[in-house]
């Protein structure tokens, strides 16, 4: 077996937005190693805050993370007001997320809006090279993580993330596990599941670079994502997944996008003591 890289683990919201020093001290008191910042809704800190945050969270060391605003995907069919206002928006988290020290911008991949997949896929490319030239000539080159979606008829299945991820370097797969367990009408029971996905994602990684997973319980219908839920509700275990992530030399981070505290800490004891 390979030598384990280290775990990370940590909620997809921020526990305090009224200073930083607070939300590091929470994250902290409750056990967390990491921390991804929810802007899915819209940016809700400044530059001076996320420099804050950023140098607290550096002290504590506490690994943070963007997820960019919902409408910040690329791919779109013309360059009109939806384009630019979404390469604005993740434009800007770049520009936070270098204040803060984060490791990589989360967004989604889109949708097909009509066209056939091979098509779609390549207009993400495409406007994500366009949008890599414009953040590295404002020093916002950091790394963006596309996200696996849990609808089986739009853009963001585990293929097409991983093949814009092995397209372009700067971009990495995030490994929703409860997407995954989603579209696949309940298929991720088992380690061999788990396994065979962050294998995928470990050879279009760069050396070093965690992998970078979203979990939480999962309702679903129709292979499709409903809600999700708190950990014991469904059928998607932790268990699976610790065993898997002990397979790879590679650091993981975890965030949990379960709806409530104790399902997090219930998924890190798991995660962290496996």
């Amino acid at each position: 077996m390979a030598h384990v890289g280290v775990t990370r683990f940590g909620p997809a919201r921020c526990p305090s937005r009224d200073s930083p020093k607070e939300a590091v001290s929470l994250l902290v008191e409750r056990g967390y190693t990491a921390c991804e910042l929810d802007f899915e809704g819209g940016f809700w800190m400044d530059y001076p805050w996320a420099e804050e945050l950023g140098e607290r969270a550096g002290d504590a060391g506490l690994a943070l993370s963007v997820h960019a605003p919902i409408a910040g995907f690329l791919g779109h069919l013309d360059r009109g007001k939806k384009f630019r206002m979404a390469l604005g928006m993740l434009d800007h988290s770049a520009g936070l997320a270098v204040a803060c020290g984060a490791e990589v911008v989360v967004f989604h991949p889109g949708f097909l809006l009509g066209r056939e997949r091979a098509a779609a896929l390549a207009a993400v490319v495409t406007q994500l090279a366009e949008l890599r030239e414009r953040l590295e000539a404002k020093g916002r080159d950091v790394a963006f993580g596309i996200e696996i979606m849990g609808r089986v008829r739009e853009l963001g299945t585990a293929e097409d993330v991983f093949q814009v991820a092995a397209e372009l370097g700067w971009v990495r797969p995030v490994i929703d596990f409860a997407h995954l367990h989603a579209v696949t009408d309940g298929g991720f029971l088992e380690e061999e599941a788990f396994r065979v996905v962050l294998e995928r994602a470990d050879r279009v990684l760069e050396p070093g670079a965690p992998f970078h997973v979203h979990f939480s319980d999962i309702a679903f219908a129709n292979r499709n994502e409903t809600k999700h839920l708190p950990y014991g509700e469904g059928t998607l275990r932790a268990d699976p997944l610790a065993a898997a992530l002990q397979r790879f030399d590679r650091p993981a981070t975890v965030i949990s996008e379960s709806p409530d505290e104790a399902s997090h800490l219930a998924i890190r004891r798991i995660l962290l003591t496996s």
